[in-house]
């Protein structure tokens, strides 16, 4: 009889840390911390944005998939030009994705489909979420990965 050995994802450290940014101070912070963390353990960083996607009467008028994609263009320049900077006082693997939707959903579906072993976001800088409930909050208690909230 074989024995079947299910792959656990993190066992011996993240392989894969997630951070989702949106331009925010609080998700460049989190940007910054996810690639100390992920220089530390040798993983690789996934850097996910999130593009919003409106109802189509919100959004007449409005060309919001090219305002997102303009967005997410100087996202990647930012964290470009952040790697240039940092290029030599360490090395860490990282790529840029993405995901289409609303915050929580796009990142939960990116930390599926990247089969992220941690997620790290921004605290949020939005006053109505502490009533409601943040990105952050909703992902914790999906209770599918860690999760580090970046002040």
């Amino acid at each position: 009889m074989t024995e079947q050995h299910q792959f656990e994802r993190g066992t011996d450290g993240p392989k894969v840390i997630l951070v989702g940014v949106d331009g925010s101070d609080s998700s460049l912070r989190a940007a910054a911390y996810a690639g100390g963390l992920a220089r530390r353990q040798r993983a690789l960083l996934t850097v996910v944005y999130v593009q919003p996607v409106m109802a189509a009467g919100a959004a007449l008028g409005v060309p919001v998939a090219e305002a997102t994609g303009e967005i997410a263009d100087e996202l990647v320049a930012q964290i470009r030009e952040a790697a240039e900077r940092v290029k030599g006082i360490f090395d860490v693997r990282w790529e840029f994705h993405t995901f289409r939707g609303d915050p929580y959903n796009g990142l939960a579906q990116a930390a599926d489909e990247l089969k992220a072993d941690a997620v790290v976001v921004g605290a949020s800088e939005q006053a109505g979420h502490r009533i409601v409930g943040s990105v952050a909050i909703r992902l914790v208690k999906a209770g599918r990965w860690p999760v580090t909230v970046v002040p």
